[in-house]
C-alpha cells in the first residue's frame, strides 16, 4: 500500500507526526492507538500502542484452526507476490533519487523474508493464516521442519524471480541489498541450535545469496540481534557480507573478540553505542567515550559502518544524541 496523502497525527505523548493517509488508525477511550490492516478500520487491528507507550506492538492473531494438520504452506506466503510493473517503476525512481546524493544506495526490496520475525504476525493481512505467533514459530523450527522447508522453498523460489526482475530494472545501481531481519539471538543465547541453522535455514540463504553474488555486484546486508557469536562464521559462510546491529551488550559478544575473529569476513554495521543502557541513561561524556572506543575497535583495518547498536529509544537525552555525532566527527578528524 503506497505512502501518500500525508496527514498529521498527534501521538499519545503530544508530538505531531506525519502518517500516510492510507494508514488506518483508531483510538479507544483510554487513549490507546490501534493500526488496522489494508487501511480498513473495520478489520481487526494488527498493531497496538498503549497511551503510555512509544511504539506499535504487533498483535498476534492466531487463526481459528492453527493446528499443523490444517495448515498449507501457502498460508505463510499470502502477503508476498511477484513484483509488479508499478513496483519496479517505483524502485527505479527511488534508486535514481538515491544515486543523485552521491552516496551508496542501500535497498530493501522486501522480497526475501524467511518468516522474518518482524512480520510473522502479518500486520498487512486482515485475516492471516498459517504460523502467525512467534512462540509457535520458534517451536516449529523443531517440530514442523517439513512445513518450514516447504515455506522456505517457495519463498526462495519467489525471491529469485523477484531478484531477477529487479536486477533487470536496477542493474548494479544498488550497492547494498537488505536481505532479511530474522533474529537468531536473545540477550543470552541463540534462538535455535547450530544444527537447526545448518539444516533448516542455511540452504535457503545460500540459494538466494548465491544468485545475488553470481549475477550482481550487490553486497548483502543481514540483520540479527542478540548473542549470535556462535553463528557468525556460518553467516559469512552462507554469503552474508554485512552484519547488523552488532549487539555487543549481549552474552559472548565482546567487541575485540568479534573484530579479531570475524572482521575479515564480515563488515560490521552498527555497534557504535549501546542503546539499551548507555544512550538513554549515561552522561554525554560517557556516550562520547563509548563511541570513540567502539570506533577504535570496529574500524581497525576497515570493514565498519558506524551506527548505534539498535534503534534509539524514546526519551534518550538530546545531549546524548549530539554527543554521538560529535564523537564520530572527532574520531574522523572532521
Amino acid at each position: 500500500m503506497p505512502n501518500e496523502d500525508w496527514r498529521e497525527l498527534r501521538t499519545p505523548w503530544g508530538q505531531e507526526v506525519l502518517i500516510s493517509g492510507r494508514l488506518a488508525i483508531s483510538e479507544d477511550d483510554r487513549g490507546d492507538l490501534f493500526i488496522h490492516p489494508a487501511g480498513d478500520l473495520d478489520a481487526p487491528p494488527s498493531g497496538h500502542m498503549p497511551g503510555s507507550g512509544y511504539v506499535f506492538d504487533l498483535i498476534t492473531r492466531t487463526p481459528p484452526d492453527s493446528s499443523s494438520e490444517a495448515r498449507d504452506p501457502e498460508d505463510n506466503l499470502e502477503e508476498f507476490d511477484a513484483l509488479s510493473v508499478e513496483d519496479l517503476g517505483y524502485l527505479r525512481e527511488q534508486v535514481d533519487a538515491a544515486k543523485k546524493t552521491g552516496r551508496a544506495v542501500v535497498a530493501n526490496l522486501g522480497i526475501v523474508p524467511f518468516v522474518d520475525i518482524g512480520i510473522v504476525q502479518a500486520p498487512s493481512l486482515k485475516h492471516p493464516k498459517g504460523i502467525r505467533d512467534m512462540a509457535q514459530l520458534l517451536v516449529a523450527t523443531l517440530t514442523e521442519q517439513d512445513y518450514l522447508h516447504e515455506v522456505f522453498t517457495r519463498q526462495s523460489d519467489l525471491a529469485l524471480r523477484n531478484l531477477a526482475a529487479a536486477y533487470d530494472v536496477l542493474g548494479d545501481d544498488i550497492d547494498v541489498l537488505y536481505l532479511c531481519g530474522y533474529d537468531f539471538g536473545t540477550q543470552e543465547s541463540l534462538f535455535c541450535s547450530l544444527d537447526t541453522f545448518d539444516s533448516l535455514f542455511a540452504p535457503y540463504y545460500r540459494k538466494v545469496t548465491g544468485w545475488i553474488h553470481t549475477n550482481t555486484t550487490w553486497k548483502i546486508f543481514k540483520h540479527t540481534d542478540g548473542a549470535i557469536e556462535p553463528l557468525m562464521s556460518r553467516l559469512a559462510d552462507v554469503g552474508i557480507d554485512i552484519l547488523n546491529p552488532i549487539q555487543w551488550s549481549a552474552a559472548g559478544m565482546d567487541p575485540e573478540h568479534l573484530k579479531t575473529t570475524y572482521g575479515k569476513d564480515l563488515v560490521f554495521w552498527g555497534g557504535g553505542v549501546d542503546t539499551q543502557h548507555t544512550l538513554p541513561h549515561a552522561a554525554p561524556e560517557e556516550v562520547r567515550e563509548e563511541v570513540l572506543q567502539m570506533c577504535e575497535i570496529f574500524s581497525r583495518d576497515g570493514g565498519y559502518v558506524f551506527n548505534s547498536v539498535h534503534n534509539l529509544v524514546a526519551k534518550s537525552p538530546i545531549d546524548n544524541l549530539v554527543a554521538i555525532f560529535e564523537a564520530v566527527k572527532e574520531f574522523n578528524g572532521t
